[in-house]
């Protein structure tokens, strides 16, 4: 049986699969990171990160709403705010942009959800290079990947040190933990929490 083409559309300089680019809802309740299931999986495996990392960091950032036009509104009372499904700011998208050749430009990450998650993933295998294979054993390998994202690369470095994280980062990290589940869950069919960085 032949496969259906997917349908496309322009978006700058990149070709999107239009399910790939659905637009999360207006209503905040109503956003799932679940639903990207398919765009994480393939987005991790080009990174060579792990499909359950990406998705339970795209989970913790869940927190707010990721329409577009509540995005620009969040922006406009909050200008240094984060943008896309992964909430990355902009000078941690312009590092991964240069690192990876990236098209399109910081604001595409609020229109554009997977390449929002593209550019997440890609920043957790930056992240991943960057931390020393021994750490201390409170955490595991994902856990300090997810703190490097939430906190920044030096302080994950020093918390695989054994330096304590503040309220803050230990409050990701609870949040973090308790979205493994549900995040695997999302993956179940999306081919599965595979990948080379593993918890």
């Amino acid at each position: 049986m032949a496969e259906r083409p997917t349908a496309t559309k322009k978006q700058g300089s990149r070709t999107v699969g239009r399910e790939d680019a659905r637009t999360p809802p207006l209503r905040p309740g109503h956003y799932e990171p679940a639903d990207y299931a398919a765009v994480v999986v393939r987005s991790a495996r080009e990174a060579g990160v792990s499909p359950l990392l990406v998705m339970t960091v795209l989970h913790n950032e869940a927190y707010k709403p990721h329409h577009p036009l509540l995005e620009r509104l969040w922006q406009w009372w909050k200008p240094g705010a984060s943008f896309g499904l992964a909430n990355m700011h902009r000078a941690t998208f312009e590092r991964v942009r240069r690192t990876h050749g990236l098209p399109g430009r910081w604001q595409d990450l609020r229109d554009d959800p997977a390449f929002a998650v593209r550019a997440a993933a890609l920043h957790l295998k930056d992240l991943d290079r960057s931390l020393p294979e021994r750490h201390v054993r409170r955490y595991t390998r994902d856990e300090l990947l997810a703190l490097g994202y939430n906190t920044g690369e030096r302080n994950m470095r020093a918390f695989a040190r054994g330096v304590p994280p503040g309220p803050m980062a230990r409050s990701y990290l609870r949040r973090f933990r308790a979205h493994r589940e549900r995040a695997a869950e999302a993956l179940a069919d999306g081919g599965g929490p595979r990948g080379t960085v593993t918890g």
